[in-house]
């Protein structure tokens, strides 16, 4: 090899190595929010923006409604533009939502198919995950009250993080997908108040 293509095969490890080094000193983002801080940064400013997939548990369910385009919507119309768009929706929760988020389901007929449900009575946290880049865990339920989305005298206190540390949202992922995969059904001593359990062992077995 030439000085010049030895010159040049060092330049190229060079702009590798500093490639490298910039990804792995990318500064992660790992920040407390609380209240009205929920509904803005996870709802408004990034569920809208997931491309791959989203999954979302919580406990309470209830018809919730957020901004678009400067109208409020029911958040099941953010979901189904999701589907649309060929996101993949995962939706974990506790109980039954309410009528008026039955009604508003109805709607969307596209989230028959294009969103997916498990309800499981044990369910008590609360996560978004998208794209496997980003998570919230804390304390709000999918709800107005929960999520910020009421007014500031109605609402709840909630507070929880938002990052992309990945080792983190790794986690939070794990937690989900072990309860959606039906790790701990075959054990599970509340199976009296679950309708699904039997279809998601039924699942495992295939």
């Amino acid at each position: 090899m030439d000085r010049r293509l030895r010159g040049l095969s060092r330049l190229f490890f060079w702009f590798l190595s500093i490639q490298f080094l910039w990804k792995f000193h990318q500064k992660k983002m790992l920040e407390f929010i609380t209240d009205r801080e929920i509904y803005q940064k996870v709802l408004c400013e990034r569920i809208v923006k997931a491309q791959r997939f989203l999954w979302i548990a919580t406990s309470d369910l209830k018809d919730l409604y957020v901004e678009k385009r400067g109208a409020m919507v029911p958040f099941l119309e953010i979901l189904s533009d999701l589907t649309g768009r060929n996101v993949e929706i995962r939706l974990l929760h506790a109980k039954e939502p309410g009528k008026a988020f039955r009604e508003d389901f109805d709607k969307y007929p596209n989230l028959i198919n294009g969103m997916e449900r498990i309800l499981c009575p044990r369910v008590h946290l609360k996560a978004v995950i998208i794209d496997g880049e980003f998570a919230y865990t804390g304390s709000a339920n999918l709800t107005g009250a929960g999520m910020g989305a009421k007014s500031e005298h109605k609402r709840n206190f909630e507070a929880g993080i938002i990052t992309d540390e990945q080792i983190i949202v790794s986690e939070v992922m794990e937690q989900f997908d072990s309860i959606w995969r039906g790790t701990h059904c075959s054990l599970c001593g509340r199976k009296k108040f679950c309708a699904d359990y039997k279809d998601i062992l039924a699942e495992r077995k295939l």
